[in-house]
């Protein structure tokens, strides 16, 4: 099956959209990338986000932006009409508050319109009715794309939030661990927008600043980072209002800290809930994979190697987008998608909802 997977992350920069050739069935899984694209969101788009990120959207703008986002994963996807059975679209989040509520927004039927093929999508209320975090989702599709006999091996994702699968060794299910980290590129393109940029590009600026250490050290004493997986965070924490006064700092100087204080929390993830189970290699997704200068941190943090995607043999950009269209294959097959221990779910989900093209 050529399945096409989407993904918009917490980044909020655009859509990675992956064509994959998928066949078989768990635990074995064969699969080929077949073709990439990414869709940058306008700026006033990815402002629009932003806003219902920040609780600063009216209820007639969130409904706007539901169906806007619909159309934008329709028109980026056009291209495909024609080459996929299937098309799976996680939406994008706007508010993630386990256990209470989560949302993604972009309407599937526009997409099942335009290509006229089934979408998946709106995968993440399934868990959270079973009482998971709803988040991650990724380990499931990380283990049947990734994993390897005799390794064990995390799959690291930085994106606007930070977060890893671990792989065991001996492949077992039901030993996969996940949870987010915490920040990821969050603060760091808040921060690189106070300077009217939207990321620092391969952290130079950070680079060239001196971190407040206290400042860091005061920061990891945030009990998100003591809480035992499953875990999960995003934007509503990672801000830089939650960073109160500490935030006034000079750009430079606050991205030099910042980016200190996103690799410690990383490092310190993996110090308290991973290596424990016994590590050896980390991989490293997401655009955070890019930053040359948080990558050193981690680099030097951890006590294992530590590679980007690219130097393995891949790419940073395809890793959501796949893994989504690895769900939604499953999803289609009826089958178990979402691994209960890494949510903390009562059972493993069958997560996703299908909508159908209309029929002439």
């Amino acid at each position: 099956m050529r399945v096409l997977g989407l993904m918009s992350g917490t980044s909020v920069d655009a859509v990675d959209l992956v064509l994959a050739e998928l066949e078989g069935r768990p635990p074995v899984l064969k699969w080929r990338v077949l073709h990439h694209k990414e869709a940058l969101f306008p700026a006033e788009l990815r402002a629009q986000i932003i806003r219902t990120l920040k609780s600063q959207a009216l209820t007639r703008e969130v409904a706007l932006l539901h169906h806007t986002m619909g159309r934008f994963y329709a028109d980026a996807a056009a291209d495909f009409k024609g080459q996929t059975d299937l098309v799976v679209s996680h939406g994008q989040t706007v508010w993630h508050e386990p256990p209470h509520a989560t949302l993604q927004l972009g309407e599937p039927a526009y997409l099942a319109e335009a290509l006229g093929v089934p979408v998946v999508s709106d995968f993440r209320p399934s868990d959270l009715a079973l009482g998971g975090e709803a988040a991650p989702f990724v380990p499931y599709p990380d283990l049947l794309l990734y994993g390897e006999k005799g390794v064990s091996r995390a799959i690291h994702n930085i994106g606007g939030i930070s977060n890893l699968t671990y792989l065991p060794a001996d492949l077992h299910p039901e030993k996969v661990q996940a949870f987010d980290t915490g920040p990821g590129n969050a603060l760091l393109d808040e921060a690189a927008g106070r300077l009217g940029l939207n990321q620092d590009t391969g952290g130079k600026i950070a680079a060239s600043g001196r971190p407040d250490l206290l400042l860091v050290e005061r920061w990891l004493t945030h009990p998100y980072f003591a809480r035992r997986p499953p875990k999960s965070t995003g934007r509503e924490i990672w801000n830089l209002e939650m960073l109160d006064e500490d935030a006034a700092l000079p750009p430079q100087k606050l991205l030099a800290t910042l980016t200190e204080f996103t690799a410690h929390s990383i490092a310190r993830a993996y110090q308290d809930f991973v290596l424990p189970y016994g590590l050896d290699e980390v991989w490293v997704a997401g655009g955070g994979a890019y930053n040359s200068t948080l990558m050193q941190y981690l680099k030097t943090l951890l006590p294992v190697p530590v590679y980007t995607f690219e130097e393995k043999g891949y790419d940073s950009k395809h890793r959501e987008a796949l893994c989504f269209a690895v769900l939604g294959y499953l999803r289609y097959l009826e089958l178990p998608n979402i691994l209960r221990q890494t949510t903390g779910a009562r059972r493993n989900a069958v997560a996703g909802k299908i909508t159908l093209p209309s029929r002439e």
